[in-house]
C-alpha cells in the first residue's frame, strides 16, 4: 500500500514539474516571438532587440539551474515567473518607447 502511495506521489512531482517547465517554456517561445516581429515591425532597434535577447538567455539559464536537481521548488518557480514577467514587462517597455528603427 505504502509503495502505491509513494507511486502514485512520484507521478504527480513528475507532472508538476512537466507542467511548471512547460508553462516557462510557452512564455519564453510567446516572448521571442513578441521581440521577432518587434524587430520585424521597427518598434524594436538592434541593440534593443539583442538586449531582450539576452534577457531571455538567463531566463532560460536559471531555468536550466532549477531543473538540475530533478525538483523545481515553489521558491524557485516563483523567482522564475518573476524573472519571466520583468522580461516581459520589459519587452512591452521596449516596443512602446519613441526609438524606432529607421
Amino acid at each position: 500500500m505504502k509503495t502505491k502511495f509513494f507511486l502514485i506521489a512520484a507521478i504527480a512531482l513528475g507532472l508538476g514539474i512537466n507542467n511548471a517547465n512547460a508553462q516557462v517554456k510557452q512564455q519564453a517561445h510567446t516572448q521571442h516571438q513578441r521581440i521577432k516581429n518587434g524587430v520585424k515591425s521597427g518598434e524594436l532597434t538592434k541593440k534593443e532587440a539583442k538586449d531582450l535577447a539576452g534577457d531571455q538567455r538567463e531566463l532560460h539559464k536559471d531555468v536550466k539551474l532549477a531543473k538540475a536537481d530533478g525538483h523545481v521548488s515553489k521558491g524557485e518557480k516563483k523567482i522564475l515567473k518573476k524573472e519571466a514577467k520583468k522580461n516581459s514587462k520589459e519587452i512591452y517597455r521596449k516596443k512602446h518607447n519613441k526609438k524606432d528603427r529607421g
